[in-house]
């Protein structure tokens, strides 16, 4: 039975192999994606993986101030992509060859936690980002545990006898026989806590274990905020909280209210595509910009917008409320 055991133990990093390819690849084609398929590092293009990372904002969990940092930093912002593409190639590609297979876990774990943590609550159909966020970082932890077996880096380096291979950093960071006591302990414990985390974060995401089901990645949001009158203008914040990343809000009309909701200035949908830049001072990389035919309001971003209401000059006192209007018919308010 022992010898039955070990064997199995020997073995353990084949029969994962299939697991480690899949994961592999999955991280190293954030990589191909983003630079040699289309090139998605370029602050300047549309697509540019900043904005989306910028869609992560409204909703992320404990990371937050970092992202919200970044996103007000272009520069750092857009070394930091840079720099987070290029180890998920590193770790993607040496996960697929089998290369210190359990420093390269740790590297999956740590960008699995991060995606569950920054985007684990969106999905518009299904809870995409969440159940790739908490596979990926039990699957971190299962090739830790497995390391690699046949068809490795780490396996052709123990068979060629290798000198580092017989340094005792060699299986904490490789493949082998993981030297820990009572593995079934660290085994139970890492489950556990991976166990907890999942369901702590389908609840907080998405209310998956009790309660009400719900999807912020369905209909659109917009908060408003710090609404102020000045002599000729209005002015006030917008922020896209909740919604599809994928398309913005679009924004089709404007109403200035008095206290019993009697429009006394409308800006129209030709109006709000026609906005000049003076009018819009974004915070973020997403951007609220003028379309074609509306005011767009891309997820994750805020801006301030600014107003003439020269033309209700006498009727400035009676201002009481803001109205914005979605092209889904969702409409939106904010009290002065």
């Amino acid at each position: 039975m022992k010898n039955t055991t070990y064997q199995l133990t020997d073995h353990a990093g084949l029969y994962t192999l299939s697991v480690r390819m899949v994961i592999g690849w999955t991280y190293f084609s954030a990589f191909w994606r983003r630079l040699v398929l289309e090139n998605k590092l370029d602050p300047e293009v549309k697509g540019y993986i900043g904005e989306k990372f910028n869609h992560f904002l409204p909703n992320a969990l404990g990371i937050k101030p970092a992202i919200e940092y970044l996103v007000t930093h272009p520069d750092a912002l857009h070394t930091s992509m840079v720099v987070f593409t290029i180890i998920e190639a590193i770790v993607g590609l040496a996960v697929i060859f089998g290369l210190f297979t359990r420093l390269m876990s740790i590297g999956i774990f740590g960008l699995a936690l991060g995606i569950l943590l920054g985007s684990g609550w969106l999905g518009t159909t299904c809870l995409d980002e969440w159940q790739i966020g908490v596979l990926g970082i039990a699957g971190g932890f299962t090739l830790f545990l497995t390391g690699s077996g046949p068809f490795s880096l780490d396996d052709y380096f123990l068979k060629k006898k290798i000198s580092f291979t017989s340094k005792k950093w060699f299986p904490w960071l490789a493949s082998g026989h993981l030297p820990i006591q009572n593995p079934r302990y660290f085994v139970l414990t890492g489950s556990v806590f991976i166990m907890g985390l999942t369901l702590f974060t389908n609840q907080y995401f998405h209310g998956g274990v009790w309660g009400t089901l719900h999807n912020k990645s369905v209909q659109p949001k917009v908060e408003i905020s710090n609404l102020s009158l000045n002599r000729n203008t209005i002015h006030f914040e917008v922020y896209r909280t909740e919604g599809a990343d994928v398309y913005g809000s679009f924004l089709i009309g404007i109403h200035i209210l008095d206290k019993d909701g009697i429009i006394l200035k409308a800006l129209t949908q030709k109006e709000l595509s026609e906005l000049q830049s003076e009018n819009i001072q974004n915070h973020y990389v997403a951007r609220v910009k003028p379309g074609k035919h509306s005011l767009i309001i891309p997820l994750g971003a805020k801006a301030d917008l600014k107003f003439n209401i020269e033309d209700i000059s006498d009727k400035r006192n009676m201002i009481h409320r803001v109205k914005l209007i979605d092209i889904s018919g969702a409409e939106w308010f904010a009290d002065l």
